[in-house]
């Protein structure tokens, strides 16, 4: 990729962090926007979970000891500790190993901080003070530290050697504009995940159709467990991502299997069926071939086995010793990744509580409101002709491969002009904005992914069930989303510290819950904005109603937790606020 390439890349990143906030470079805000653009990023890629923007910055005389980080998220069923560090504004510019080195050793610096008890020290205005007080509480639980450099500039250096921080290791990523744009514009919503295995795995191929072929193996049970962990939900296939990860206990059943006769845990597990668009084999002792190398390995079922031996591995990696796992790897090529990978997922895991909904990422729903987005023009401004597009996003990184198809130059200009930056929406951004008009802000709490998850079960349904969109829903989506949106921005421009996601959505949706008979969605889309009232209405509803419920947790439990509880909303719906 050319240099120009990624400084037009970083030139969008840097648009899409100021229209996600209305914030200027340089400003804490503005590093929050940041963290969350590149964190949709890499939780759309599986890289993280979630992410919590929360930029702190805090420096000493000496420079020792100094330290800035600019979000956090606590992954794994809180066993994992992942906080994210940043050099925004680079403008693909280099960035020197030796600042990543500073980078990265004042999110060291602040994670042992955390566990010491830094909160102690600060000021709960302190808009640091939330997530010291969340790292703090988890540590007893973590097993694991990860740090993520995200940066739009160009890093010269690949990988960074692991070590601990308060004896727990610590593992970095290097997320860096060349890396960030190949993700993007991959057409694909993960970044490849390339596996080496050292020693090679013996297996037995299988003649196939063809379009695929398969291998049957038995895994180590140590080996299947370090590749969770080094990979997490990357293994997990995206559609039941968000299933899978909910089942984090140990199975009964698989844990006396391990305890009591490891030995025979390949007679009485069904193993793992999994996929790769890719597998390198060669031929090892007497003939017998062996896999050496795998690319995008996707578990399709089996989530519940790799979690639960996952689990026992962090506790006594010695307990696995005897355990070999059955896994049936289907290799499938890259024409018929998209539909054959989801139906060998949706019929591996015919005898599990999986609903249909679960496949849905290329439904007939995503790919009727992708032709709808093509095609539907918003209103003109009053005393002018120009006209623009939402632009949705059904697979992350279309947007960036749909620029990349123009040529350089006028193309590329009208192209960003037809469809600004700032109106480009995906998959989980159309839950959140639904389940928040709904009134089910304690489910968008919960993250992108299972929000995502709960609307797409709970809420659009079995296919059978499905409206297919028109033009009527698609105006009024995109209603709610400038509802939300510039909901958000004006609390923003509050300035009241952590806590900005859970409060624009329990704001918004205590709006729509006491005024819908007054809102408007069809004046909203006409607008491209909100009515006076509402914009007037929202501060005083953010400050001296909604948020303090909020950061008021019963029995001094963690704020983000407590947002994600049916209960939460019933306070916050109690309330005394009247329109």
């Amino acid at each position: 990729m050319s240099e120009s390439d990624l400084t037009a890349f970083a030139e969008d990143l840097h648009e899409m962090a100021r229209a996600s906030f209305g914030e200027s470079t340089g400003s804490p805000y503005y590093n929050d926007s940041f963290t969350e653009v590149v964190g949709g990023f890499l939780t759309e890629d599986g890289a993280l979970e979630g992410i919590e923007p929360c930029y702190i910055r805090k420096l000493t005389d000496t420079g020792r000891g100094a330290m800035e980080v600019f979000g956090y998220f606590v992954s794994r069923g809180g066993t994992v500790l992942d906080v994210v560090a940043g050099a925004p504004n680079r403008k693909a510019e280099v960035v020197r190993k030796a600042d990543v080195q500073r980078i990265l050793r004042r999110a060291r610096n602040f994670v042992e901080r955390c566990r010491q008890g830094i909160h102690l020290e600060l000021a709960e205005t302190d808009r640091a003070h939330p997530m010291a007080l969340a790292i703090h509480n988890a540590w007893p639980d973590l097993t694991r530290v990860r740090i993520f450099l995200v940066t739009d500039g160009r890093v010269t250096v690949d990988t960074w050697e692991q070590d601990e921080v308060a004896g727990l290791r610590c593992t970095y990523e290097l997320w860096d504009i060349a890396r960030l744009h190949r993700l993007a514009s991959s057409g694909r919503p993960e970044e490849d995940t390339v596996i080496n295995l050292d020693p090679p795995l013996a297996c037995l191929p299988v003649p196939g159709d063809e379009d695929y072929s398969c291998l049957l193996a038995a895994i180590p049970g140590a080996v299947l467990a370090e590749l969770y962990d080094q990979h997490g939900a990357k293994l997990l296939q995206r559609n039941v991502r968000a299933y899978l990860q909910a089942r984090t206990k140990v199975n009964k059943g698989i844990g006396e299997t391990v305890r009591n006769t490891p030995g025979r845990f390949l007679a009485y597990n069904n193993g793992v069926s999994a996929t790769a668009s890719q597998v390198v084999t060669e031929p090892g002792v007497g003939g017998v071939q062996q896999i050496t190398r795998l690319v995008n390995l996707q578990i399709v079922n089996g989530g519940q086995t790799t979690a639960s031996l996952h689990h026992m591995w962090n506790r006594d990696p010695q307990s696995l010793d005897r355990v070999s796992v059955p896994a049936k790897i289907t290799v499938v090529g890259a024409e018929a990744l998209d539909t054959l990978v989801s139906e060998i997922s949706r019929c591996a895991n015919s005898q599990n509580a999986i609903k249909e909904a679960d496949f849905q990422a290329n439904g007939a729903f995503h790919v009727a409101l992708e032709r709808l987005s093509r095609s539907e023009w918003i209103p003109a401004r009053e005393g002018s002709t120009f006209q623009s597009r939402w632009y949705y996003e059904r697979v992350r990184g279309q947007y960036q491969v749909d620029l990349s198809r123009r040529e350089r130059g006028s193309q590329q200009r009208d192209f960003r002009t037809q469809n600004p930056i700032a109106q480009r929406f995906g998959k989980t951004d159309i839950a959140k904005y639904e389940l928040t008009y709904l009134g089910r802000p304690h489910d968008v709490s919960l993250g992108a992914e299972k929000c995502f998850q709960t609307w797409t079960t709970e809420v659009l349904g079995p296919p059978a069930d499905q409206t297919v969109p028109d033009r009527p829903y698609y105006q009024q989506l995109v209603a709610k989303a400038i509802l939300f949106g510039h909901t958000r921005k004006i609390i923003q421009s509050l300035k009241l510290g952590g806590y900005l996601g859970p409060t624009a959505t329990y704001v918004t949706s205590l709006l729509v819950d006491r005024c819908a008979d007054r809102i408007d969605l069809d004046e909203i889309w006409r607008a491209q904005n909100l009515p006076a009232w509402i914009r007037n209405a929202v501060p005083a509803l953010a400050v001296e109603v909604v948020r303090p419920l909020l950061v008021d947790a019963p029995e001094a439990a963690n704020v983000t937790e407590w947002c994600k509880r049916h209960a939460c909303w019933d306070r916050v719906r109690s309330s005394w606020w009247a329109p």
